[in-house]
Formats: structure tokens, sequence, C-alpha cells
């Protein structure tokens, strides 16, 4: 409680009022009051000033563990239905006796949709991007198309593409590709303008060719931009492969699975595929992020 005391926000006698106010109202609610204000104690106390790195790595883990905590009880407290909301163990448990199943799901979705469509999409949009560049008539006329089509929502081009390429991975990666070209087309475009006119004229006075200049001064520029890019499509790829399953995949992938396990009302199974896939995710960000970090050390948001 010692970080609640030190909270501006609310004081001791505060918190154990709103304990006690749960407790009289509702056993259940009380008990998860009480979790919750200690934790949110505990978090204040290690993000404040002077517990260093591991006060930032605990932060995040408290409160995700806390979240599962306060899901747990509540499921186990008021007897919710697990095909409404599943309790953690139980999802826990059905993900451990389904790695197999999950494994399958995974190389399918991820590895095979969602990674060669996100590779082949950003590759893509980053060679288009340089003919934009050089191309005052590609800017004009390509760009517009590309926000047009990059609105399309995918339950409408998906169906198409499934139908093109058939059931396989293929058809989940030619909508990834979609989904992916125009952000990172349009971001690529940004990042080649940004470097200032001083710096493109120093470059001239260098007798720069246009490789050069793009090489050792737009490109290094253009960075955080291209990194933002790629961040933001590593989140569209999966959720575009994913999608991109219910309307057609051999019986394996993720999308698949949680269509039918949803139709056989096995809430679990559905969460933990929902889990595997939230985990993918992160780890993918993770990497993206990871890369930003070592190849643009020099740019003020990294320091």
């Amino acid at each position: 409680m010692t970080g609640i005391m030190r909270n501006p926000l609310i004081g001791p006698g505060v918190a154990a009022l709103v304990v006690f106010v749960g407790l009289m109202t509702d056993q259940g609610l009380g008990l998860i009051l009480a979790v919750w204000l200690l934790a949110w104690g505990m978090n204040i106390w290690l993000s404040a000033d002077g517990r260093g790195a591991v006060g930032r790595f605990l932060v995040p883990v408290l409160f995700g563990v806390t979240l599962l905590v306060l899901w747990e009880m509540a499921v186990r407290l008021y007897e919710i239905s697990p095909v409404i909301l599943p309790a953690p163990s139980a999802i826990w448990v059905r993900l451990i006796s389904s790695t197999d199943v999950l494994w399958a799901d995974f190389i399918q979705t991820i590895v095979k949709g969602a990674m060669s469509g996100y590779m082949m999409g950003c590759a893509a949009a980053f060679a288009v991007a340089l003919a934009v560049d050089r191309s005052n008539f590609l800017q004009r006329g390509l760009l517009p198309v590309g926000n047009f089509i990059a609105a399309l929502p995918i339950v409408g081009t998906a169906p198409i593409l499934v139908m093109w390429y058939g059931f396989g991975w293929q058809s989940k990666a030619a909508v990834v590709v979609v989904m992916v070209f125009f952000p990172m087309l349009v971001n690529t475009v940004q990042g080649l303008k940004a470097n200032e006119v001083m710096q493109r004229d120093l470059m001239r006075t260098y007798a720069a060719s246009y490789w050069q200049t793009l090489f050792k001064l737009r490109l290094p520029a253009a960075m955080p931009f291209i990194f933002n890019g790629l961040k933001i499509c590593t989140t569209l790829a999966l959720i575009g492969a994913i999608v991109a399953e219910f309307f057609g995949s051999p019986t394996v992938g993720m999308g698949f699975r949680i269509k039918i396990e949803v139709g056989r009302l096995a809430m679990d199974m559905v969460w933990s595929s929902i889990t595997v896939a939230a985990l993918a995710g992160t780890g993918f960000y993770g990497l993206a992020a990871l890369a930003e970090r070592k190849l643009t050390f020099w740019h003020p948001s990294q320091r």
C-alpha cells in the first residue's frame, strides 16, 4: 500500500473505503478491488524514479499478470460460462494440450502467409517508392490510387484474391501484399523527402550522383520513416493472413481454426489461437523495433 499512499489521486483511506464498500456490496467484488489496488500500489512504487531497468521491466510484467489474475478471479467467483469467457487457466491447459495443432496453424498462417506476403509487399513497396521519388508523374498518379486501394475493406478484397489464387497460403500472402504495400509505400516516399535542401545542395557541391546522394544522405534520413512503415505492416500482415483464412483455406491455419472452433463453442481453443497470434505479433513487432534501434541509433528518437 506504500505506492497507493504516495499516489496523489488516491490515499490509503480512500483505498480502504473502496475495498470496504466492495466487500459490503459483493464479496467477490471486494476481493477483486483489493487485488487491483494492491497491484496498482506496487506498480506505482516500481515506476518511481531510481528503480532503473528492473523497474521498467517489472511494471509491464506486473500489469499483465494482474490482468490475468483479475480475469481468473472474475470467472471463478462469478461462475462465468466458458462459452462466454473461459478462464486463463483453462486457456493455458488447452494451449499446452494442443501444441501440435497450434504449431501447424502457426506455420501455415504466420510463416507461409503473413511472413511471405510481408516480405514481398514491403520489398515491392520500397522499389516502387524509389521509382515514385524519381518520377513526378508517378507521384501525382500512383499515390492517390494507392490511397484509394488502401481504403478498400479487407472483407471485400480477401474473397476475390482467394478465388484468384486458390485456398492455399498463396492467396493469404496476396492479401497481405495488398494490405502492407501502400502503407509501406507512403512511409518510404515521405522518408525520402525528409532531408533538408541545404543537405542536398551540399551533396551537389561534392558532385555526388543520384545514387551516391541516395545511399549516403537520403536513405539514412529516411530510415525512421521506413521502420515506421515496417512496424505498422507487422500487425497488418497478421490481420490480413488470419482474416483471409475465413474465406477459404485448407484444414489448417489460425483463421480456419478460429472459425471452426467458434462453431463448436470451444472457446478455450479460440482463445488459445488468439494467444498464439498475439505472441507472434508481439515478437514480430519486437524484431522490427530491435532492428530499428540497431540501425537508427543516431536518430534523436533512439537516444
